[in-house]
């Protein structure tokens, strides 16, 4: 009688341990928006550019450090992500200019790169067996977001006792600890050395023929814009536009007393939330078409979004909109990297899907810099916003083309 592989695997505890860290950490960046911006006296735009930057070295640092993993080792790729985060951090602690703090967050990017989904959805993606496999990267992905439960909320909080450049010294401790967890990650190597050099050029140029990969690269753009935009400004545009916290009541009663607090808590909601999306949408990635199910998702996020910005902006709807957007937040990436190695194979997984989620940063990058201009030039996050809206519709039709097709058994 078969007995059936288990799920939970050293690979995938160690793997969760070192994203949930990396994405706490990034994922509060949003809090320092206003201290770092109310310090210096400078635009909403130059903490905005910073984050931007960081996104966008993440998504050129991705495919490096992808290809880094499966030629030298996925354990010297995260060690080398691991350093660049910390460095990044502690350097910025001590930037006193725009320039500086953009520069430094270079390192940031290339930081998370070594320690985010790329890499390490490669190694759970290998250490799992088939029918595992959509379930494991959904319960790696839902640890990044359990990572943005506490992380902006942690944030918050330590910037209540201490500086935030203290606060950027202890993450950078932080990061190089969750080094801890590397000796339990043990996986299948990819391929020796001399069939990767002979055949990562061939699967290369197979992806990039397909219009079906060109389609995927496309439409993870509008979940990077949507993301990006949100961790970035949404704790300020909650702090700013939100109707003040009721003395008294349910909020309040919670210690959400300030409308800054409401913006990091809705951070935290959308990873909360998102913990349960993601493994839903593992469970069902495994039964139903997984393009059909991004193309709910993009257009699920879109109507959201424009509902939200449609209505009074209350404490109430910030919940709620945290809520419903965290359930479709992170859903696409075990969908997105299941359906490259579906088409495409494992073995370069960690290449295909970083070369993806190039353009996801891409977007991300828009986001980010692009809330921080419009906001300067317009004094609201409005035209931005729907700007989000179209562009996830766009992604929503762009998926439903693509031919969901094992390309290796053809």
């Amino acid at each position: 009688m078969h007995k059936p592989a288990p799920l939970f695997t050293p690979v995938l505890i160690a793997g969760c341990a070192i994203i949930l860290i990396s994405f706490a950490i990034r994922g509060s960046f949003g809090v320092f928006q206003i201290p770092i911006a109310t310090e210096f006296n400078w635009p909403r735009a130059e903490f905005s550019l910073a984050i931007a930057i960081q996104n966008l070295a993440w998504g050129f640092g991705q495919p490096f450090f992808g290809a880094l993993a499966e030629k030298l080792g996925d354990r010297k790729a995260i060690v080398l992500g691991a350093l660049s985060y910390a460095a990044g951090l502690v350097l910025s602690s001590f930037a006193v200019t725009p320039e500086a703090h953009q520069f430094y967050e270079i390192l940031v990017g290339f930081g998370i790169a070594g320690t985010g989904f790329g890499v390490i959805l490669a190694v759970v993606g290998r250490a799992s067996t088939d029918e595992n496999r959509s379930m494991s990267l959904a319960i790696a992905t839902a640890a990044g977001s359990a990572g943005q439960v506490f992380g902006a909320p942690v944030a918050e909080y330590l910037l209540g006792m201490m500086t935030w450049q203290m606060v950027f010294l202890i993450f950078a401790a932080v990061i190089l600890a969750s080094l801890s967890a590397l000796p339990l990650m043990r996986a299948p190597e990819p391929a020796g050395r001399t069939v990767l050099e002979d055949s990562m050029g061939t699967i290369l140029r197979r992806a990039f023929r397909d219009p079906s990969y060109t389609l995927i690269f496309l439409g993870f753009f509008s979940c990077g814009y949507q993301l990006g935009f949100v961790t970035a400004h949404f704790p300020a545009f909650v702090t700013e536009l939100c109707g003040p916290i009721a003395p008294g009541g349910a909020l309040h009663s919670l210690g959400i007393t300030t409308t800054s607090a409401l913006g990091a808590v809705a951070i935290s909601l959308i990873g909360l939330a998102n913990i349960v999306g993601t493994l839903t949408a593992g469970w069902l990635g495994k039964r139903h078409s997984k393009k059909n199910l991004l193309a709910m998702i993009y257009l699920g996020r879109t109507l959201i979004s424009a509902a939200f910005i449609m209505t009074p902006i209350t404490p109430a709807t910030v919940l709620l909109f945290s809520a419903s957007m965290g359930a479709l937040w992170l859903a696409t990436v075990p969908l997105t990297s299941g359906l490259i190695a579906h088409i495409y194979g494992i073995r370069y997984m960690g290449t295909l899907y970083g070369i993806v989620f190039f353009s996801h940063q891409l977007g991300s990058f828009m986001g980010v810099w692009l809330g921080g201009k419009l906001y300067d030039l317009n004094g609201d996050y409005t035209m931005i916003w729907w700007i989000g809206v179209g562009i996830g519709l766009f992604s929503a039709l762009l998926h439903l083309p693509v031919r969901e097709r094992s390309l290796q058994a053809a």
